[in-house]
């Protein structure tokens, strides 16, 4: 049986400020940009989160929902050189080592450096190890696999430690909701309660068949996680599947000219990402929000992989007028770069760490 950790540094970037800033300790900080300029929250503190605040809210909707919120604007090189403190005290432990992003990962503890053979202990000792490096603390959650190790690492937070034991998955199980499964998002989850599916235990009951009637090819997959059943190993070497650059503006762009320009600056970054890594790409995707807040995509495959900054401008630009930009007034545009494919080592870098989520 396979013994999986998932840590998760609590409230990171906040956590990181607080400590760097004693005057911020103990108040409501969310790390972000600017509320009259359309900013978004990156990270909330503790604090913060009991008004409301998340990360991904308009910042200001935090400051309504929390006036005493105190602001500060991220340090991505100061996170970076944290995390990399923390990672190194993973690989202390194991080389299996999997990044999610710059604050949490999947350890594979199995077998582990120190000779431990429960993995509580390994958790224990490099929450330690955490606090004692950093002055910051992490929430850890040990089970037999990674979906059942991701929610036991929230379940306590923070500074939290769960472990679901082989003999202790059936009853963790039985009170989770359907939003508790890996990929189901909420519509996902609306449309299963539509049906009376409110819990993975009502996932269970239904036949496969019902249930692709109504999730479609996510059905297996869904069922699978259900009954507890996840066999993906910790992967240590996990590729970048996606990067992307996007950007909300403080006014409405409404001019075709530079509407088109942003994308072809943001079309030639993401190639050149591409090519500071060796990586290529076949899929190339822009994102376009208009004034009402309404998002759409457009993407665009072919057999060929390229890191040309020409062409996947070119391609961008041709999505563009799929689009209504130009017509309608736009708040937010994004390039992205998708099934990505490498000969080098680099692509193994956490792709939070290079750019913030185009989703």
């Amino acid at each position: 049986m396979r013994k999986i950790l998932h840590i998760d540094m609590d409230a990171f970037y906040a956590s990181v400020e607080q400590r760097d800033n004693p005057t911020l300790r103990g108040k409501p900080v969310a790390v972000g940009g600017d509320p009259t300029t359309r900013g978004v929250v990156a990270a909330a503190s503790y604090e913060a989160r009991k008004y409301g605040v998340r990360s991904a809210i308009p910042m200001s909707r935090a400051v309504r929902l929390c006036p005493s919120l105190v602001i500060v604007r991220p340090d991505f090189q100061k996170y970076r050189a944290v995390s990399q403190q923390v990672f190194a005290l993973y690989r202390e432990v194991t080389p299996l080592v999997e990044p999610l992003s710059l604050d949490e990962a999947y350890l594979d503890v199995t077998e582990n450096s120190w000779g431990e053979t429960l993995g509580v202990n390994v958790a224990k000792r490099l929450k330690t190890a955490i606090t004692d490096t950093t002055r910051l603390t992490a929430s850890a959650g040990v089970a037999p696999n990674k979906f059942l190790a991701k929610i036991a690492s929230g379940w306590q937070k923070p500074d939290g430690l769960t472990v679901v034991a082989p003999e202790r998955v059936e009853k963790f199980l039985a009170g989770l909701p359907v939003d508790a499964l890996w990929g189901v998002g909420p519509v996902t989850a609306a449309r299963l309660r539509e049906h009376g599916i409110e819990k993975l235990t009502d996932v269970r009951a239904r036949p496969l068949a019902d249930l692709e009637a109504v999730v479609g090819s996510l059905a297996p997959w869904l069922m699978n996680l259900a009954h507890g059943r996840d066999e993906r190993r910790v992967e240590p070497n996990r590729p970048s599947k996606s990067s992307s650059c996007e950007r909300t503006y403080a006014s409405d762009l409404s001019g075709m000219q530079e509407i088109r320009q942003e994308i072809d600056r943001m079309a030639r970054d993401v190639a050149a990402w591409l090519r500071k890594r060796a990586i290529t790409a076949r899929t190339v995707t822009i994102k376009v929000r208009y004034d009402d807040f309404t998002t759409v995509t457009r993407s665009h495959s072919t057999p060929q992989m390229s890191d040309d900054p020409e062409a996947i401008a070119t391609r961008a630009l041709t999505l563009l007028g799929k689009t209504e930009a130009g017509v309608r007034p736009v708040r937010l545009l994004g390039v992205g770069v998708h099934n990505l494919s490498t000969d080098g080592d680099d692509a193994s870098e956490p792709s939070a760490e290079l750019r913030l989520p185009f989703s």
